[in-house]
């Protein structure tokens, strides 16, 4: 017999003769079990500390029960509960917090897969590419179950705030057609900038302003500006959008400090758009308080579509109820995770 074993008898000896608590067995029966599968005790060694303690189908059980629960006692772990509101923008009440996009897909067929994969309740639409059935638009109109899916009609390729607020208005009614006619939505984008996409602060501004005198409900994308998204907030915006990195990119979150203040100071639904790559950033996004997401690029140009709209949806669950759960405190040094009180000694 080796030394690990004779460490591990005087051990369950003590115990026995010290009357051990119940749990204080079942800990030990763990590190006996863990020390067979790294070949510090033999099988037969495990065997035999097993049976000083009571033998393996009691244990075995014990284990199990340590961590689910015993049926017969009643000590079933208790099912999760915690709360939650639901996504409420402009009134309107939506229980998945990611949108998607439609475009980029290889395929309508791709697309429509993607949507249901992901579970959305919201898909963004850019007008113009609808209203003139460019590439890879055609019969999008027609694609998805409008009955079922909430159009967010957006002014993508629109340079000046005229131009948006020319946009947004085809939009609306072109939710009106589809069926939607309490549809006022519109997801505002001015971008004058042709190489790097980003949304012109003042032209975004100024068509909210006169979008929302419209009766519109505006979801503006802008940079993540904590200044401008509260402005957009007093003049009556429903969301705001702020950008993690470049449309498209596939970066990730660049900009997290300005998002997290903006998330902080805004009253309005935060909806991070843009640059988002991966699932890990989805839920990081998330994590950090961001009411939603909106991700077309990191889908549509995947390998498989469907399967990542999937992965988006879960990490954008997973990342609201971590950030709901409340993450641990950040240390600048080491604690244990195992508590130092009550542990048993070899003398």
């Amino acid at each position: 017999m080796g030394s690990v074993f004779q460490e591990f008898e005087e051990i369950v000896n003590s115990g026995i003769k010290n009357n051990m608590p119940h749990d204080a067995r079942l800990i030990i029966v763990g590190e006996i079990l863990y020390a067979v599968t790294r070949d510090e005790l033999t099988n037969k060694e495990g065997w035999l500390l097993e049976n000083m303690l009571g033998g393996r189908e009691k244990w075995e059980k014990g284990l199990e029960y340590a961590i689910f629960g015993d049926p017969k006692q009643g000590h079933i772990a208790p099912p999760l509960t915690i709360s939650d509101k639901p996504l409420i923008i402009a009134g309107k009440t939506f229980h998945s917090r990611l949108m998607t996009g439609t475009g980029k897909y290889r395929s309508i067929a791709e697309m429509q897969q993607s949507v249901n994969a992901s579970r959305c309740e919201i898909v963004t639409v850019a007008v113009r590419r609808v209203q003139t059935n460019a590439p890879g638009h055609e019969g999008l109109a027609e694609a998805l179950d409008w009955t079922k899916i909430w159009m967010l009609p957006n002014t993508a390729g629109c340079q000046t705030a005229d131009e948006a607020i020319r946009v947004a208005r085809l939009g609306r009614e072109m939710a009106k057609l589809l069926g939607q006619e309490d549809n006022n939505f519109v997801k505002l984008e001015v971008i004058p900038d042709a190489k790097y996409l980003l949304p012109d602060p003042i032209g975004t501004l100024e068509a909210a302003e006169q979008l929302v005198k419209e009766g519109f409900a505006v979801l503006p994308y802008i940079n993540a500006d904590p200044l401008l998204a509260k402005r957009l907030e007093e003049v009556g915006c429903a969301t705001v959008m702020p950008l993690g990195s470049p449309i498209g990119s596939g970066q990730g979150i660049n900009n997290a400090a300005n998002i997290q203040i903006i998330i902080d100071t805004v009253k309005i639904p935060v909806v991070v758009d843009a640059g988002i790559g991966t699932p890990s950033e989805a839920a990081q996004a998330m994590e950090m308080g961001a009411d939603a997401l909106l991700i077309n690029s990191a889908i549509a140009n995947a390998q498989n579509s469907p399967a990542m709209a999937k992965a988006m949806g879960m990490a954008t669950e997973a990342g609201r109820l971590a950030y709901l759960a409340g993450r641990m405190p950040i240390k600048d040094y080491a604690i244990a995770s195992s508590p130092q009180t009550g542990t048993v000694t070899s003398k």
